[in-house]
């Protein structure tokens, strides 16, 4: 697993216009930077998407937008389960899976309450799987309205169907990612373990991760993409510490007022994109816009230094 090279899947931001509604050329835009930067696969409608804000129809619009513009050049993954009966998400992970996406990403918390244990997560996955046919699945640990987080032995149990190729873990836990990846190796080789927490970015990748899905690919894509190449090059480790680093001292600021401060960076990238989100969020003050346009130099000269060069 570790010789395998490592990946980076964004989770895609939903930009939208003045008047609320979606911004089509905006997302058009920001689809096409991911892909130049190196991107291996695009995480549509997902939580930086501000799925839970959109409509049905905006969710599978947008899908079908990105798989549009991407053309076949890299998969496209997106969420497929919200509120509602099990065979309701089940129809619904139908519709979207028909917009051409690889796999449908299942949301751990919408099949089971916070009080409900995890036999029962099980037991309606198996029923969500008979639902959905033979549809690739894949499990998003998604912080809200909680975070439900799955065992190892359960993630194994799952990608043993066959039909689980891909999870994105939030347990901000190295021991535990460690344990998960022991647990599913060698199991299916379709199936991707991809890391959000990047204050353990380098080890995860060295524990056999299969890469990154992280907001933080949508301020610096090709920082990302080049720790992903890099994370083991003998020859860079003080470089390969020196990312981890910049990634562990900006990890409260990329977080505070998100996704509100990634449509600003992406403004300074130069892509024609709005601030407007539809989730309620805390004051976008003076402060913050200046934290981020320090936080923009910085990683300018820290790319300017690895050589990284920037895509827009």
């Amino acid at each position: 697993m570790n010789e395998v090279k490592k990946k980076f899947i964004p989770v895609m931001i939903t930009p939208f216009l003045e008047n609320g509604e979606v911004d089509y050329d905006g997302l058009t835009a920001i689809t096409e930077l991911y892909i130049k930067s190196g991107a291996a696969g695009l995480f549509a409608n997902c939580l930086s998407s501000e799925m839970f804000e959109l409509s049905d129809s905006e969710r599978l619009d947008i899908v079908a937008h990105v798989v549009k513009i991407a053309n076949s050049s890299i998969p496209v993954m997106a969420t497929g389960t919200f509120n509602g009966t099990l065979q309701e998400q089940a129809e619904f992970v139908k519709r979207i899976y028909d917009q051409g996406i690889q796999a449908v990403i299942v949301n751990s918390n919408m099949l089971a309450a916070e009080t409900e244990s995890d036999m029962v997560f099980t037991e309606r996955m198996y029923e969500l799987l008979n639902l959905t046919e033979n549809i690739p699945l894949g499990f998003y640990e998604c912080p809200v309205e909680y975070k439900r987080l799955i065992p190892p032995h359960q993630l194994k149990e799952f990608v043993g169907t066959g039909r689980v190729i891909y999870h994105k873990d939030t347990c901000c836990n190295i021991g535990d990612v460690r344990e998960k990846l022991k647990q599913t190796a060698c199991i299916n080789p379709q199936f991707g373990f991809y890391v959000a927490y990047q204050g353990h970015a380098i080890n995860s990748l060295r524990a056999g991760s299969s890469g990154l899905s992280c907001i933080q690919g949508n301020f610096w894509p090709e920082l990302i993409v080049w720790l992903c190449k890099n994370y083991n090059n003998s020859g860079l480790l003080a470089e390969v510490d020196k990312v981890q680093q910049f990634l562990n001292r900006n990890m409260d600021i990329v977080h505070y007022v998100y996704p509100v401060i990634a449509k600003y960076y992406l403004q300074k990238r130069g892509i024609k994109i709005t601030t407007v989100t539809r989730q309620k969020l805390s004051l976008y003050t003076t402060k913050v816009k200046q934290n981020i346009d320090n936080l923009f130099n910085e990683c300018q000269l820290l790319q300017q230094e690895l050589q990284i060069p920037s895509t827009m």
